[in-house]
C-alpha cells in the first residue's frame, strides 16, 4: 500500500485551491477586458462628437488674419503689436491665447471663407455685434478699478460699446489723450461742446481740463458719472481753496457748486449762470436793499455813477464761498 507524506498531501491541496481559483478568475478578466474594449470604443466614438463643440480657431492664427488685414486696409491693424495687448509674454494678454480670436472669437470658418463668414465677434463699424457681446468680451479682462461700476451705468443703460470710445489697434487711443479725449466725447455729448466755445470755460480744448478729471464715463456711485459721490467734492479736487470749512458759510455754496455755476461753459464770467444781481436775487429777496434790478435805486452811495457801478452784488459781497473774518457775516470784504 502507498503512503503519501504530509508534505505531499499539503501541496497537492494547495495547487488543487490555486487550480481551480485561476479557472473562475478566467472569466471575470475575459469580462473585464470586454467591459475595457467597450469604453475604449464608446470614447473612440464620443470623441468626434466633443470635437464638434469645441470652438474652432483658425490653424494659421495671426498670421492667418494678417494675410488679409494689414495697413492698406481700411481700419489698420499693425499697430495694435506695439499695445499691451500683444505682450506675448504676458499670459494675461490676448496674443498670449489665441491672438485676434481671443477678442474675435474662434474664426476658423472667416479664416477659409473671409467673404461668406464673418468673425464671430465683429466690433466694426460694419455690421457690429451687439452692443452687450462686445462688451462682455472687454470686460472678460477689463473688470476691476475705474470700470468696477460699469454694469447698470449711464452708458451701460444706453448700450454704449467700449468700441465707441475706444480702438485698440492704435497705439495712443484718441480718449486716453488728454489733448484728443474731448474730440470722442464731444461726439455724443453736443451740448457741452457748443459750451467749450463760451469766453467763460475750463481750458478743456488745451487740455488742461479733461472730461475724466470730473467724470469717469465707466460707472460712477455719484451723480453724473462724476469722480466723487458730489458735485462739490468733485470740484474740490482742484478748487480746495472753496472747500472751508467757513465760519460765516454761503448755504447755497456749500449744497452744491452748480446752484452758481454751469461747469462746461458760461457765457458770463467766472462760469456764472447769470450775472449780478439777476443771479443773486434768484435766492435774495431785495427787502434789506431795496433795488430795483435796473435803476439800482436805494443802494449807497447816492449817484447815478455809483448807482452803475455798484449794481453788482459782488462789489460788496465778494465772500460769497464764505468767509472765516469776523465781520463777515454779511460775507463782505
Amino acid at each position: 500500500m502507498t503512503r503519501f507524506r504530509r508534505s505531499d498531501v499539503v501541496f497537492g491541496l494547495l495547487f488543487g485551491v490555486a487550480l481551480l481559483g485561476g479557472i473562475a478568475y478566467l472569466p471575470a478578466a475575459h469580462a473585464a477586458d470586454t467591459g475595457n474594449t467597450t469604453s475604449a470604443q464608446t470614447a473612440e466614438t464620443a470623441a468626434p462628437q466633443l470635437a464638434q463643440n469645441q470652438p474652432e480657431y483658425s490653424e494659421k492664427g495671426i498670421a492667418g488674419c494678417l494675410d488679409c488685414h494689414d495697413e492698406t486696409d481700411e481700419h489698420p491693424v499693425l499697430s495694435i503689436f506695439k499695445t499691451a495687448h500683444a505682450q506675448m509674454a504676458d499670459k494675461r494678454t490676448p496674443f498670449a491665447q489665441h491672438g485676434c480670436e481671443s477678442c474675435h472669437g474662434p474664426s476658423r470658418a472667416h479664416a477659409d471663407k473671409p467673404r461668406k463668414f464673418a468673425t464671430e465677434v465683429s466690433f466694426g463699424p460694419t455690421n457690429p455685434s451687439p452692443p452687450e457681446t462686445q462688451n462682455k468680451i472687454c470686460l472678460t479682462c477689463h473688470q476691476g478699478g475705474l470700470r468696477m461700476h460699469w454694469q447698470g451705468s449711464q452708458h451701460d443703460s444706453a448700450t454704449v460699446s467700449c468700441t465707441s470710445c475706444h480702438d485698440i489697434h492704435t497705439l495712443k487711443d484718441k480718449v486716453q489723450n488728454r489733448t484728443t479725449q474731448a474730440e470722442v466725447c464731444v461726439e455724443c455729448h453736443r451740448t457741452q461742446k457748443a459750451a467749450m466755445f463760451r469766453f467763460s470755460r475750463h481750458p478743456i480744448k488745451e487740455g488742461k481740463v479733461i472730461c475724466t478729471d470730473c467724470h469717469n464715463p465707466h460707472g460712477s456711485i455719484g451723480p453724473k458719472l462724476l469722480q466723487k459721490v458730489t458735485v462739490n467734492e468733485t470740484c474740490f479736487q482742484c478748487h480746495a481753496e472753496k472747500r472751508g470749512p467757513f465760519l460765516w458759510e454761503h448755504p447755497p455754496v456749500r449744497d452744491n457748486c452748480v446752484n452758481c455755476h454751469t461747469p462746461h461753459g458760461s457765457s458770463q464770467p467766472r462760469l456764472l449762470k447769470a450775472r449780478g444781481p439777476l443771479l443773486c436775487q434768484q435766492c435774495h429777496l431785495v427787502q434789506f436793499h431795496p433795488s430795483t434790478l435796473y435803476s439800482g435805486a436805494g443802494v449807497p452811495p447816492i449817484g447815478a455813477q455809483a448807482r452803475l457801478l455798484i449794481k453788482n452784488c459782488l462789489n460788496c459781497h465778494p465772500m460769497v464761498h464764505g468767509s472765516n473774518h469776523p465781520s463777515g457775516a454779511a460775507l463782505t470784504r
